[in-house]
């Protein structure tokens, strides 16, 4: 197999090697697969609009070459494998794309300046029909670590959250929206699980300027905000992630998802009135930064670079308030998605 490079595919980034074959590699039929987050981390219906899918090899499972890189499915993360550099030893993760696609799915890391609790692409490896694009290895994600934990405690969750929040921030004010942000999306970097960073920008939504008005209703049903269910017209894509960043506080305080029902129509009417309880035991300013969040209107939620002043991040006195936080809204029609079945999560 001939090996040919060609210098910066993304300037300033990195090079590419590509190959005038490709060898079969494990299916992966998308990489923001959005049954796995739904539910109370337990159980609910799947996404409203699902990811993109990939086409690649739907019945070789097995470990596979590409160049010097070995690669072996993730059978946790869909579209992700576990990579080993035959050469160097080196262990990274692979994403697989198809060729015509896959420099539209790299393109915003071209845009986006570095940031520390975000991925980077290490390397792209270029066959006739797909793309393999190379990032450091990570130490599992934010959703299967809470789910170990069942709850985070305040001071783990806010210096977590703080890096989740940071890496959103940087986004927004690069001009990209994430969309379909979750737990799910965040990987730690180290060993001891103490750094996370977001994990990729494939399923983002790059803003040609000042307007962040988007119309995509991609998503986990989990995550999703009200304003995306209404339908009928456009919504702040920035303003749709504040919610979504509202969810994982509160999914990594309490343990499970603040709107669940395994009835699609029924969450999604939950969400739609944005009712919730807040159980004893958080402090006043954690309760404070999730309803500041979890707003039903989207211009009272604060942004992701308000939420890194927040005081939460200052201390994390367990003082006690009113346990519940009730909203009584209105019942609204629930809008019509096709939905998927999900595997059972944080039962």
């Amino acid at each position: 197999m001939n090996v040919l490079w060609i210098n910066n595919p993304v300037p300033g980034r990195h090079g590419h090697k590509r190959f005038d074959t490709d060898e079969p590699v494990a299916k992966c039929p998308r990489l923001s697969e959005s049954s796995g987050d739904a539910g109370l981390l337990g159980s609910s219906p799947g996404s409203p609009v699902s990811g993109a899918s990939l086409s690649v090899s739907p019945t070789h499972q097995g470990p596979t070459h590409i160049g010097q890189f070995l690669l072996v499915p993730l059978t946790d993360r869909p579209g992700v494998h576990s990579a080993l550099d035959l050469d160097t030893g080196e262990e990274l993760v692979c994403k697989v794309f198809n060729m015509g696609q896959y420099q539209e799915k790299i393109r915003a890391y071209s845009m986006l300046p570095r940031h520390k609790n975000i991925a980077q692409i290490k390397d792209i490896v270029i066959g006739e029909s797909k793309a393999y694009v190379f990032q450091e290895k990570d130490f599992g994600d934010m959703h299967t670590f809470v789910k170990s934990n069942k709850r985070l405690s305040e001071d783990l969750a806010s210096k977590l959250f703080y890096q989740v929040a940071s890496a959103v921030n940087h986004c927004h004010q690069g001009g990209i929206v994430l969309g379909d942000l979750k737990l799910r999306k965040f990987v730690f970097s180290d060993e001891k699980r103490t750094h996370l960073k977001l994990e990729g920008l494939e399923d983002c939504h790059i803003l040609s300027g000042e307007d962040d008005s988007m119309f995509d209703t991609h998503g986990c049903p989990a995550y999703v905000s009200p304003e995306i269910l209404n339908g009928g017209g456009s919504y702040s894509g920035k303003q749709a992630d504040a919610w979504s960043l509202g969810v994982m506080l509160y999914t990594m305080l309490v343990g499970r998802y603040p709107f669940h029902d395994p009835d699609p129509a029924s969450l999604f009417s939950k969400i739609r009135r944005g009712t919730y309880c807040l159980p004893d035991g958080l402090s006043l300013r954690a309760r404070c930064l999730l309803r500041s969040l979890l707003r039903r209107d989207p211009s009272e939620r604060l942004t992701a670079a308000e939420v890194l002043i927040h005081p939460w991040f200052q201390g994390n006195t367990q003082d006690t308030g009113n346990a519940e936080h009730e909203v009584n809204l209105r019942e609204q029609t629930v809008p019509q998605f096709e939905v998927e079945p999900d595997e059972d999560l944080f039962s």
